[in-house]
């Protein structure tokens, strides 16, 4: 089946190329809109500002922004208030039993949680519009309402976080991939070629060696293959079933393997980890809660500037602090895609058994065993992957954020499961092409 994997057979995939070029003309809309400004807004007062700060918070921000920070257009907040919706409802669906009874319902129970999530990001992105919004208003144009100036800002963040969660919602339904993972690689990628373009031009005018350039291309491709090795790497438990009668005739017992990934949370923690730690700290990189002018000069520093100061990356509060919670966010979100009594009730319903272990309680406990002491070396390879770049640029400025462990984790790892499911679509196909034919051929035969 793999050999027939070619170029003929994806033409002849109407439905997959369909979505592909349905995936591709919302991100093309994305990063339209990622180059329309909100109205008002001093830009050429602003890019000062932002070239300033842009070695901080602002900086991480606008790499997941795909730029839109920069500009400030109408989706600087990206996805991260949807994201931090999705992380407050997830905690709430393991320790509230309504939502976790509402989870069990199937497919109405998910919608209906799907629901609560979009409430709650309007009610982030609200929050975290206002902060930015009161942080722009030093920056509008001459001559306009300040308070009219926060509204509009405020509608247009909004809504811009809106239009993108649908723009996601569509590409997981109708495109290919997950489309709010595919969003802030889009936005990754189409500002790595700027950062990687930086670098080598930063070598040749500030004169740094071009060793330390060459150490650091092969730095981010270890880190490529590490990853990729990493993501590919299964532990394989074997499940063995033993013989049954069906009808007359008696099948010989038969055995296969209970994959479990390394890394069963994916990408998930780096994202869920950089959301909290912008969440507060959005507001304040825009000089919201103290006085900014267009010069960038903070007139009342308080705690917020305390917090901007020990929390911006390159920190060792912030490099602790996004070790933790990815950490945290690995175990949290493994037990959500992962329940050990679930899967060992399924096996045993079905006469499935690991050899040694008895079916049941014994078994459930066998697989949290293993899936703990896989989810820690899990763990300890995202916060290796993510700090490790970190550490690097908080002694050596000149690393860019785009060549970061956790953009390239982003890349690597939501290009390997688009790839994926764009497979499954081909062997999908090739496989009704192979029914047809066969019902072809037995009326032929008839």
């Amino acid at each position: 089946m793999a050999r027939n994997m070619n170029f003929g057979t994806f033409a002849k995939a109407k439905d997959l190329q369909a979505r592909i070029l349905f995936t591709l003309f919302i991100l093309v809309l994305y990063r339209l809109g990622t180059f329309i400004p909100v109205p008002g807004l001093d830009a050429e007062a602003f890019s000062q500002y932002f070239q300033q700060q842009s070695g901080g918070m602002l900086g991480s921000l606008n790499m997941f922004a795909g730029g839109a920070v920069e500009r400030m257009s109408v989706f600087a907040l990206n996805v991260m208030p949807y994201i931090t919706a999705s992380i407050i409802v997830q905690m709430m669906t393991s320790a509230v039993p309504s939502l976790e009874k509402l989870k069990k319902e199937g497919e109405a129970g998910r919608k209906q949680i799907n629901q609560y999530t979009r409430y709650l990001t309007v009610g982030f992105a609200f929050f975290q519009g206002f902060g930015i919004s009161m942080g722009l208003a030093n920056f509008a144009h001459e001559g306009l309402a300040p308070w009219f100036f926060v509204l509009t800002c405020v509608t247009t963040f909004v809504g811009g976080t809106m239009f993108l969660m649908w723009m996601g919602e569509q590409i997981t339904a109708r495109g290919i991939g997950n489309g709010i993972s595919l969003i802030i690689f889009a936005g990754i990628i189409a500002e790595m070629p700027k950062a990687i373009f930086n670098l080598f031009a930063g070598g040749r005018e500030q004169g740094i060696n071009v060793v330390f350039v060459l150490a650091i291309v092969l730095l981010v491709v270890a880190i490529l293959l590490f990853i990729v090795f990493i993501e590919r790497s299964q532990r394989r438990i074997l499940i063995q079933y033993p013989k049954r009668q069906v009808g007359n005739q008696m099948q010989q017992g038969q055995s296969s393997f209970l994959p479990l990934k390394i890394n069963t949370s994916g990408v998930i923690p780096p994202i869920f980890a950089i959301a909290i730690l912008m969440l507060p700290l959005t507001a304040v990189g825009l000089g919201g809660g103290s006085t900014v002018d267009p010069q960038g000069g903070v007139t009342d520093p308080g705690i917020l500037q305390w917090l901007a100061l020990h929390f911006s990356p390159g920190s060792w509060t912030y490099i602790i602090t996004y070790g933790v919670l990815v950490a945290f966010f690995c175990f949290f979100y493994t037990s959500i895609m992962f329940n050990p009594e679930e899967t060992a009730d399924n096996l045993r319903k079905y006469g499935g058994f690991v050899p040694g272990i008895r079916p049941g309680k014994n078994t459930a406990a066998y697989l949290d065993y293993v899936l703990s002491r896989l989810t820690t070396i899990g763990a300890v390879y995202l916060v290796f992957v993510c700090l490790l770049p970190e550490i690097l640029r908080r002694y050596v400025p000149e690393i860019p954020f785009y060549i970061g462990g956790t953009s390239l984790l982003i890349v690597v790892s939501v290009t390997m499961d688009t790839v994926t499911q764009i497979q499954s679509q081909l062997i999908a196909h090739q496989y009704e092409g192979l029914i047809k034919k066969s019902r072809l051929g037995g009326k032929r035969r008839r």
